[in-house]
């Protein structure tokens, strides 16, 4: 819940800027809902994708607040982000709201980054594999591999300046391959696996060494044009 509709014109103008040479990453952005429109008018004809924070899963309709996938694609966006720790915890999202979330997102066309992850209260009691599996088999029921991309955030390592280790990181993310491999055969080594938490400047390039480790969702570093970039600009191991 950050920028206004003003400073994200602001942002955004600096930030296409930086990136716009960048060729060998997909680049997207979510602001929030009410700077959709103006964010779509500042990156059109950029390297930069426009996705949403959440999606509601009816198309319309009397539910007051929420935000519909038509909605979304006339402001602009290719994506949406689902499942976000904080839409669990703060909003008490359970995996069926998610995978009806994740429905009305395929139906409509839109692009699928789809959010896991465990607490410090699950990770300290050896939870860590049970939460994984049940989300991404209860989130991912009667889902196809298509347009879906599965992001890693570790509850414990977001907003709070811990990082996974590397060791930490690949080892969910191997997880997370071996279970998409059991929905989707094949199909899965085609899906890319993020990773969220507390990803910055100086841990990203460390990060995005790890074999199952195939991009960054990125929290608090994203704020800024300039670190965002730098991230983006990370270097690729030789």
């Amino acid at each position: 819940m950050n920028k206004t509709i003003a400073e994200t014109r602001e942002f955004l103008r600096s930030f296409v800027s930086a990136v716009k040479n960048v060729n060998d990453v997909d680049i997207v952005i979510a602001p929030p809902f009410t700077a959709l429109s103006v964010a779509g008018e500042e990156i059109k004809g950029s390297n930069v994708q426009l996705a949403a924070q959440d999606i509601f899963w009816e198309e319309k309709g009397a539910y007051t607040g929420e935000i519909s996938p038509l909605m979304l694609l006339d402001a602009g966006c290719k994506h949406v982000i689902i499942g976000h720790s904080e839409r669990r915890q703060y909003f008490f999202e359970e995996d069926v709201i998610v995978n009806r979330k994740i429905k009305a997102a395929k139906k409509a066309g839109l692009g699928v980054i789809f959010c896991v992850g465990e607490s410090l209260k699950e990770r300290e009691a050896g939870e860590t594999f049970d939460v994984i599996k049940r989300e991404v088999e209860m989130g991912l029921a009667e889902i196809a591999p298509e347009n879906l991309v599965v992001a890693y955030e570790p509850i414990w390592a977001i907003g709070t300046g811990k990082t996974a280790t590397n060791e930490q990181a690949q080892e969910v993310h191997a997880y997370i391959r071996k279970l998409l491999g059991n929905l989707y055969g094949s199909k899965a080594e085609g899906i890319r696996i993020l990773y969220g938490g507390s990803v910055t400047p100086d841990n990203v390039d460390s990060l995005m060494a790890c074999k199952d480790v195939n991009g960054a969702l990125v929290g608090g570093a994203s704020l800024n044009p300039e670190s965002f970039a730098k991230i983006i600009c990370f270097k690729k191991e030789k």
